[in-house]
């Protein structure tokens, strides 16, 4: 089956909306493990405008599941506390300072020298690491040149483009998927999954070992309330 990871940055960014500390960004990591994720994931950025450097300190001293940190290793202060927390997984993101979310995969043809030296500082640690890739066949086949464990396909285009035609969305991730495969490398999924793209993509990507959602999971959760609304993407990734 695959794991489902939640990502509570938007827990992170309510709170943050009144200052205080409600929602306790703790106790949401505790019960989105007790609700039945297999996985949390944050996504620290350097301005800390959601979930905030402390947070992943104060989460790695009680998570009982995967920790998957997200972030630009271009940012010295995000690898010392990816080294200092030693999560489950790391995944890197090529974002810029200040952007609003994750928009698109590494190059990771262009950036592969980059890539092999700092996913060695991790792997060294003994930390797995993933590397955001968009469904680009010769990107993901390069992507097993670099050494990272795992890839995670970026699948806003596939969100984008479901309701139109989900066969023709999802085509190129079951190519860059097979590709991984055939390359030795894991497959995680992320970025605009919901509870109606879920099921298909997962149906369609069988070496799928993970997806991580937080926007539309905690949406969702605002009507359904969270512990529902885990067992409802649990149940789409059956």
């Amino acid at each position: 089956m695959t794991k489902l990871s939640v990502n509570i940055n938007k827990i992170a960014t309510l709170r943050n909306s009144r200052g205080g500390d409600n929602p306790n960004v703790l106790q949401v990591a505790i019960d989105c493990q007790q609700f039945g994720a297999e996985g949390i994931t944050v996504h620290p950025r350097p301005d800390e405008r959601h979930i905030r450097y402390s947070d992943v300190r104060d989460i790695n001293k009680i998570i009982t599941t995967e920790f998957n940190i997200e972030g630009n290793p271009l940012e010295d202060k995000f690898v010392a506390l990816v080294l200092e927390t030693k999560p489950t997984q790391v995944t890197l993101v090529p974002d810029a300072p200040g952007q609003l979310t994750s928009n698109h995969g590494w190059d990771t043809v262009k950036e592969k020298q980059y890539l092999r030296e700092i996913i060695s500082v991790f792997k060294n640690a003994g930390i797995r690491v993933s590397i955001f890739v968009d469904p680009i066949e010769n990107m993901v086949a390069a992507a097993s040149d670099t050494g990272t464990d795992r890839i995670e396909l970026y699948t806003e285009d596939y969100a984008r483009n479901f309701h139109s035609d989900k066969h023709a969305a999802i085509a190129p991730y079951i190519k860059a998927a097979s590709v991984a495969l055939t390359s030795g490398l894991g497959v995680n999924a992320g970025h605009d999954l919901d509870r109606h793209n879920l099921a298909f993509f997962r149906s369609s990507i069988p070496n799928l070992l993970e997806v991580s959602i937080g926007h539309a999971l905690i949406a969702d959760a605002l009507y359904y309330g969270l512990e529902n609304t885990i067992q409802l993407y649990k149940r789409a990734l059956k």
